[in-house]
């Protein structure tokens, strides 16, 4: 089990980093504190597969409005956490996933534009 690969419009040198993804979602404000709970499990997990940072912001102009993010250090770390994906990774997706609003939540990649 693996989640696809990041779509890119270049090749990305595998050492080059830090990586900084952004996962947005939508979701009723009246589930709030139950969404938070189901995303703590990710964080758990996105760490144990490589992340050295993680958080969870919301948008106070735009209530149900979440982004989470988390850092790893290398393209190619980012990469092997695609393959790290484990049956219990999928449930807390899901679990996660179930509070979303409309289409699924959006990912986007970033990387250091001064790093390596």
């Amino acid at each position: 089990m693996h989640w696809p690969n990041p779509v890119t419009t270049h090749a990305i040198e595998g050492d080059r980093g830090p990586v900084l993804v952004m996962v947005e979602y939508h979701i009723d404000p009246n589930n709030r504190i139950a969404f938070l709970h189901a995303l703590g499990q990710n964080s758990r997990e996105r760490r144990r597969d490589g992340a050295y940072d993680w958080g969870i912001f919301e948008d106070p102009a735009d209530d149900g409005r979440f982004i989470e993010t988390f850092l790893t250090g290398s393209w190619l770390e980012h990469l092997r956490l695609h393959r790290r994906v484990t049956k219990a990774d999928r449930i807390s997706e899901v679990a996660v996933r179930r509070f979303q609003i409309g289409d699924a939540p959006k990912t986007t990649h970033l990387i250091s534009a001064q790093g390596n």
